[in-house]
């Protein structure tokens, strides 16, 4: 018999989902943020590793299956309102924007003159079109 009380305790959107920030599990410092859904949930706990629900293709995806840059999960955190979701990852490959950057959040708000503007703060590790065979990232 699967338990699934644990699933039952987080606060679903209408949707069914859920938004999952993800840090590196040292550095603390944040990867991405997503969606999940139970099953994605329930897959990341089997199998180690982050999976989301992508809202855009409807469909389970596990973080590196196409790049390689495969989150491992140390630990899944939820927040005080049961509403948000943390996964604690060994990001493989130090790599976990789709852009070849180490964090999704690489653009930094600066002033400059006067005028706010988005800076970008983190260099490309890697470039897209060798981790990527499909088009669309």
């Amino acid at each position: 018999m699967i338990h699934t009380a644990w699933l039952d305790q987080i606060k679903w959107n209408d949707d069914g989902l859920v938004p999952v920030v993800t840090q590196d599990r040292q550095s603390r410092r944040l990867l991405t943020h997503a969606w999940i859904n139970r099953e994605a949930l329930a897959l990341t706990l089997a199998e180690g590793r982050a999976v989301y629900w992508s809202r855009s293709r409807q469909k389970i995806w596990r973080k590196g299956e196409e790049s390689g840059n495969v989150q491992r999960i140390h630990d899944i955190l939820l927040d005080c309102d049961g509403d948000t979701v943390c996964y604690l990852v060994e990001q493989i490959g130090g790599i976990a924007c789709h852009t070849g950057r180490e964090s999704c959040f690489y653009r930094t708000l600066t002033t400059v003159d006067g005028e706010p503007g988005w800076q970008i703060s983190d260099p490309v590790l890697k470039e897209p079109s060798a981790m990527y065979t499909k088009p669309g990232h």
